[in-house]
């Protein structure tokens, strides 16, 4: 079973203090406040309907866009200046990820997935069958049906997100 975001609990944040004159602080304690509870609001995915007897069935799935080291971070953490830069460790690559990373289901079984990109930057959702704009903020729900067993990798099309930010579709044989 994988993991999916408690859709029945909601956070609130707030920044504490005052915001330095770029509001760099400001934005990045929302951005590690909104990937922290995330993160946190991650627990066993619900199933709609029990498994019996082989039979395919509903799966609600929620995956989130988490974002781990974005260019924003640059004034609070100094080093990734450099790792940011041409050459360096990241190479102008963002790392974003998908949370949860892995879904494991079996064949025939329907999965309800609500894509959530709760930050600014737009991503997409794509499997070898399937592509999923996710605009900036926003939720979008979809369904996909796990035909065939096999492991099968999402990611995200943007390059600068890439090879970071992507993870299996895990699919049992029924």
């Amino acid at each position: 079973m994988g993991w999916g975001h408690d859709a029945g609990r909601s956070a609130k944040f707030h920044t504490l203090g005052k915001t330095d004159s770029g509001g760099a602080m400001t934005r990045l304690a929302g951005i590690t406040l909104l990937a922290a509870g995330a993160l946190l609001q991650c627990r066993p995915a619900a199933q709609t309907t029990l498994r019996s007897g082989g039979m395919p069935v509903v799966r609600a799935i929620t995956i989130t866009t988490v974002p781990l080291l974005s260019k924003e971070l640059r004034a609070v953490y100094p080093f990734l200046q450099r790792d940011f830069a041409t050459g360096g460790v990241l190479d102008g690559k963002e790392v974003y990820a998908f949370v949860p990373n892995t879904i494991t289901v079996y064949a025939g079984d329907t999965l309800r997935l609500t894509l959530l990109n709760p930050e600014d930057d737009a991503h997409a959702f794509v499997l070898h069958d399937l592509y999923v704009p996710l605009a900036p903020q926003s939720r979008t729900d979809t369904t996909y049906v796990a035909r065939e067993p096999g492991i099968f990798t999402f990611s995200c099309s943007v390059p600068q997100h890439l090879p970071m930010m992507r993870g299996q579709l895990v699919v049992l044989p029924s």
